[in-house]
């Protein structure tokens, strides 16, 4: 007996990846008696390429089956199927939001389960598909999808000026130097060495950046801080001294918007730093914090166990105390008015990014959401989440970020890991099963502006990864030795082309890490954020990535919210299309020694080589290539 389910085939469900409250879903099952139907879907050679059934091979069955539901951490339902001329049929409509599994069960046979790369498998016991369910009115904006984001370390992307004198920094004078990773004598790394980049650095860079194809600039944190790497916020509502004024940051938002880029920005709202307005632990502001006193406006914002040197800080860190989100002060201060997240949407800017979202409570993200769109309905919300986020649990919750109520996208880590192992493994299908997860399980409108990541101020560089040099400890990556030679950083280049082909052309929105399209090196903090090496520039490299960036341009309505369809996945080989209204892009990474012979009736043209080929197409070992059809 041969079955086909696919939630990815509209065949089988009505919708692909989540579904809305109160719409209408239809589930089908088509059945065979023949071994060997036509539509199988894994071939003898392991490669995978999914066929909907033609009719003429499906049965209608003599046995019952049944559609096994149940909500996230409630009973089961079990509702009777229909046969149908090709198998088994139901349509119904979920009216709540949340989380659901599902499976099926076929009288004297078992059940459908959720199987490798989704696809529905017989077995003995359940393993359910999981399907979200957002509300009726979830929308993400628009204005995201189909660009190109690039992510910026302020401190260590461009420089324009001097560098102002503050209590307590080291300015760095040697640009590019490696930055200070020693503990001091009390076993603390402070991070308190600027290399001094800022505002007029990035705004002299922006015609640079625009020839990336580049439309969002993600800042990691701008606010005053101790560190520099700024997640130690000390006020929230004043730019940094090193990286400008508000005026500066203004003109910034005005000149981005200008060359078609807008600006988002880190807000991170789970803790502060301990030399901050709010906590003043070393009394260096003007206020009374709630360090210094239990009287103070701020005492609420914070734990304490023991006033007030024992109190609750981020994974132990004392420069990072937690904030209690539940605080109605705290609350007041960054979602009022008068607020923090509406003072700086003032300024025009794109959203936010928000770190460490999985420690921030679902009613402050609900709050967040609301505060954020009443401001400017179109301001994106993008949260730190590594796992997949449709069904993440933290700190025993089961989050509800794609359910409508708080998060438009999140940062793609599964994406990001997968593509990285199939670099240096080969594996085709396994990229192909992330990627048809993710589509399984989140919604649409956040699949298309998922944050697609290689690297990030919290890894290692993408080059370093994929050079495969390994360091034990920090001494070890501030060596030389820990980066690549002339030969090797020749082939990680390559492996990275591969790579970004893949980033820039998959469901969601890429998102280059400062300086991985100029070949940058580096483990992990502070080694992935060294400073921009403007006078050494990778000139081809820098032009590929270019070149990405005027592929997305041109057919933006195909990578805004195209559908990702795959073609065919086997050993190496990784072939797929992204399709709109009967328009096609071909995109295929053959990271193997083996050759392919593609068979595609017509005549095409390779976006990236420029090359032109009718009916057949050779793939060569270890090579990439976008197409589409030639213009008549």
């Amino acid at each position: 007996m041969q079955i086909y389910y696919n939630p990815l085939d509209v065949a089988c469900k009505s919708r692909i990846g989540a579904a809305k409250r109160g719409e209408k879903l239809q589930f089908n099952i088509f059945f065979s008696k023949n071994d060997q139907p036509s539509w199988s879907v894994f071939e003898q050679n392991g490669a995978f390429s999914p066929k909907t059934p033609n009719l003429k091979d499906c049965l209608k069955p003599e046995y019952e089956a049944r559609l096994y539901l149940n909500k996230d951490g409630e009973e089961t339902e079990i509702y009777p199927m229909k046969k149908t001329n090709y198998g088994w049929g139901i349509a119904l409509a979920i009216e709540e939001i949340g989380l659901y599994y599902y499976s099926f069960f076929i009288q004297d046979i078992g059940y459908i389960s959720c199987g490798y790369m989704e696809m529905g498998v017989l077995s003995n016991e359940p393993n359910a598909f999981l399907l979200t369910v957002s509300s009726e009115d979830y929308q993400t904006p628009d204005w995201f999808k189909g660009g190109v984001m690039y992510q910026i370390f302020p401190d260590r992307f461009c420089k324009e000026g001097a560098m102002p004198d503050i209590k307590g920094r080291i300015k760095r004078e040697d640009w590019g130097g490696t930055p200070s990773f020693l503990p001091n004598k009390n076993g603390k790394v402070l991070n308190n060495d600027f290399f001094g980049g800022n505002f007029k650095g990035v705004q002299s860079k922006l015609p640079y950046l625009k020839s990336l194809g580049v439309t969002t600039i993600y800042f990691n944190p701008i606010f005053e801080a101790a560190s520099n790497h700024r997640y130690d916020t000390s006020d929230y509502k004043k730019i940094d001294p090193m990286l400008g004024d508000e005026a500066d940051f203004a003109e910034l938002v005005q000149k981005a918007e200008e060359n078609g880029i807008k600006i988002i920005l880190d807000g991170v709202f789970n803790h502060t730093g301990d030399n901050s307005v709010y906590f003043n632990k070393y009394g260096e502001y003007p206020s009374l914090g709630a360090y210094q006193s239990k009287d103070s406006p701020y005492y609420s914002w914070y734990f304490f166990q023991q006033f007030p040197d024992k109190y609750s800080s981020w994974w132990g860190i004392d420069i990072l105390p937690e904030v209690n989100e539940s605080s109605e002060s705290y609350q007041k201060f960054i979602f009022g008015k008068e607020g923090v997240l509406k003072k700086w949407l003032g300024f025009g800017i794109g959203g936010y990014r928000l770190d460490v979202a999985d420690e921030l409570p679902d009613f402050f993200l609900q709050k967040l959401r609301k505060s954020v769109k009443e401001s400017n309905e179109n301001a994106i919300i993008i949260g730190e989440v590594w796992e997949d986020a449709s069904n993440k649990i933290a700190y025993s919750q089961r989050r509800q970020y794609l359910q409508g109520g708080e998060l438009d996208s999140v940062m793609n880590y599964p994406l990001k890991d997968a593509v990285i192992r199939y670099i240096q493994t080969g594996n085709a299908n396994e990229l192909l099963h992330c990627i048809r997860v993710l589509i399984n399980h989140y919604p649409k409108q956040t699949v298309d502006c998922l944050m697609n990541i290689l690297g990030t101020h919290d890894t290692a560089r993408i080059l370093t990864v994929l050079g495969g040099i390994y360091c034990h400890n920090k001494l070890e990556m501030a060596k030389d030795t820990a980066y690549l030679d002339e030969k090797s950083r020749e082939i990680a280049i390559e492996k990275l082309k591969m790579a970004a082909v893949i980033q820039f052309t998959v469901a969601g929105v890429p998102c280059i890490y400062y300086g991985d399209e100029n070949g940058a090196e580096g483990h992990i903090d502070p080694f992935c954020r060294r400073c921009y090496d403007w006078e050494r520039q990778n000139h081809e490299l820098i032009d590929f990535y270019a070149t990405l960036g005027k592929i997305r341009e041109k057919y933006r309505d195909i990578f805004k919210d195209g559908d990702f369809q795959e073609i065919r996945s086997e050993g190496g080989l990784l072939f797929f299309k992204r399709t709109k209204n009967n328009e096609n892009i071909y995109i295929y990474t053959n990271n193997s020694s083996k050759s392919h012979l593609l068979h595609y009736p017509g005549k095409f043209v390779d976006l990236l080589s420029g090359e032109s080929f009718e009916n057949y197409r050779k793939i060569n070992p270890n090579s990439f290539g976008i197409f589409i059809k030639a213009e008549k």
